[in-house]
């Protein structure tokens, strides 16, 4: 069976870039471009020439070797020609293979945004896409507004898509603007658009402001569209856009759309599609999102101890696709809800070698629920739990002993007149018959005690020198001035290791320290000192 071709287009750096606290470097631009070129995206979107220096820029030289690169701008304005208007010149003069021209579908928002008439907007479409079409580029148009200004008059949209289509547009993209549609209205006004814009020729773009972006962007191609728009990992203004990392392996992996439609995507290229959602998301310094389908660390992860068995016999039991096909791994996590299954599971993934039947295995769950009945969290804190694991088992050296350590913060004047606070700390340590006191100063307590532990370990110091402070999670879960504190703290090191490990008590610097000490113990006996 023939399948049909389904064109993929990214936005997610000119439309995921509106994402309040996004904002992309010159180099993160590239480098974005880069990644979906190699995923195999059909078409990258890089911006709005002209709006700014840096977009700018950027469409000096093409990024991509494979993908089509894309400038997106604004049609002609009213009373002047495309071959007049700087906006459409501008982007004639970019290296972009295609040009996605942006037009008012609704009625409303023509005499309002642009305060023109209903067929100046119209004139203005058609003598946009013939320009840039005679200056060779491919040109796409974005219907703005499309499904409101379809529900508001029907005549108007579509008088919109057809003159589009009529004047050469490559696509017609139909825009949930306000992303307040649902899947039922997307298929059945897709439907009609059809009679009018054949399905080759028409796209959807959709918002997620009713958590419905996907479904609406699988509503629409069910009705008949073969060009797809979105962003990674859904980025986009208000509550994002259509995600692709959701919308590519859904039309890769899942058969009623495996089977039907060819994408530029192949399997093997699926492989590396979470890696591109974390690196997405470590250039912008945002915090991953756990639970993303597909791609999220807890996508194919399972807790209870009911379901971890069920998964151990047979993954399918409890996973609709195999984590390795987007790059992600099965994960069973240690809590209160575990069992034997999870332990076990969790063992075996750290390469703790333990027989099914020992009896340490029933004990190492007591002490794990036992301790997460106090504020402990294993879940996201390998490291201590692995540590845990292996003193139970007697795998763990006794390293140094923390005899005392003490902290103070102290607000002052400095030199210059200004009112600081400066935190300082002293540890004092004994490793073997040896006794160490350092002191160090920091930005605040935590600081200060991870720079005073770390300055002196004696024979051990040569393994810790290379030891980074990457992250630092506080989580106060019972209310009051006497609360209990979970603190999470993630290290790393030249070899690009990353750990977490886990402290709790009801004060702050103390539940710090546990997880440091656990952090320090737990590199150590990676590296066999």
């Amino acid at each position: 069976m023939t399948r049909e071709r389904l064109y993929l287009f990214d936005t997610t750096l000119r439309d995921g870039a509106q994402t309040t606290g996004v904002d992309f470097s010159l180099a993160d631009k590239r480098r974005v471009a880069a990644m979906l070129d190699e995923l195999g995206v059909d078409y990258v979107e890089g911006g709005y020439p002209g709006a700014n220096p840096l977009d700018t820029e950027f469409f000096r030289a093409k990024p991509t070797t494979r993908a089509r690169f894309a400038a997106f701008g604004m049609t002609k304005r009213a009373g002047r020609s495309a071959a007049n208007d700087p906006g459409v010149a501008g982007l004639i003069e970019t290296q972009a293979d295609t040009i996605t021209f942006v037009a008012k579908t609704w009625d409303y928002h023509v005499h309002v945004a642009l305060g023109c008439t209903l067929e100046e907007n119209v004139e203005g479409i058609a003598d946009s896409l013939r320009y840039a079409s005679s200056h060779g580029r491919e040109t796409i148009l974005d219907c703005e507004h499309f499904f409101d200004g379809y529900k508001a008059n029907r005549e108007y949209a579509l008088q919109c898509a057809r003159t589009a289509y009529e004047a050469g547009a490559r696509w017609v993209v139909l825009c949930d603007t306000n992303g307040g549609a649902l899947p039922d209205e997307i298929e059945a006004i897709v439907r009609d658009v059809i009679t009018i814009v054949p399905g080759s020729h028409l796209g959807i773009h959709t918002h997620n402001d009713t958590e419905n972006a996907v479904a609406n962007t699988f509503a629409a191609v069910r009705a008949g569209v073969r060009h797809v728009q979105g962003t990674l990992n859904g980025l986009g203004e208000r509550c994002g856009n259509a995600n692709l990392c959701s919308i590519i392996p859904t039309l890769l992996l899942k058969e009623q759309y495996a089977q039907r439609f060819e994408i530029g995507v192949t399997l093997d290229q699926l492989k590396g599609l979470k890696k591109i959602s974390a690196t997405l998301d470590e250039l912008l310094n945002r915090r991953p999102n756990r639970h993303a389908p597909y791609v999220g660390d807890s996508a194919f992860a399972t807790k209870a101890g009911i379901h971890a068995s069920a998964v151990l016999k047979d993954p399918r039991t409890y996973e609709h696709v195999a984590p390795e096909t987007v790059g992600n791994v099965r994960r069973v996590l240690v809590s209160d809800q575990a069992g034997r299954s999870n332990i076990l599971s969790e063992l075996e993934r750290l390469g703790v070698d333990v027989a099914k039947d020992d009896p340490r295995v029933g004990r190492l769950l007591d002490q794990v629920k036992e301790r997460e009945a106090l504020g402990y969290a294993y879940e996201g804190a390998d490291a201590s739990f692995e540590l845990l694991a292996r003193r139970m088992l007697g795998q763990v050296p006794d390293y140094f002993d923390v005899e005392r350590f003490s902290v103070n913060v102290e607000r002052r004047h400095n030199a210059l007149g200004d009112l600081v606070s400066v935190s300082e700390a002293i540890v004092k340590v004994k490793v073997g018959d040896e006794v160490l006191i350092s002191a160090a100063e920091g930005n605040g307590p935590v600081n200060a005690l991870d720079l005073a532990l770390r300055k002196d370990l004696g024979r051990y110091q040569r393994f810790i020198e290379d030891l980074e402070l990457l992250d630092y999670r506080v989580r106060v879960f019972q209310g009051g001035t006497d609360a209990v504190t979970r603190v999470l703290i993630e290290f790393g090191d030249s070899s690009g290791a990353r750990w977490s490990t886990v402290g709790v008590s009801a004060n702050v610097v103390d539940a710090s320290f546990q997880a440091l000490i656990d952090s320090i113990e737990y590199k150590l006996m990676k590296a066999n000192a």
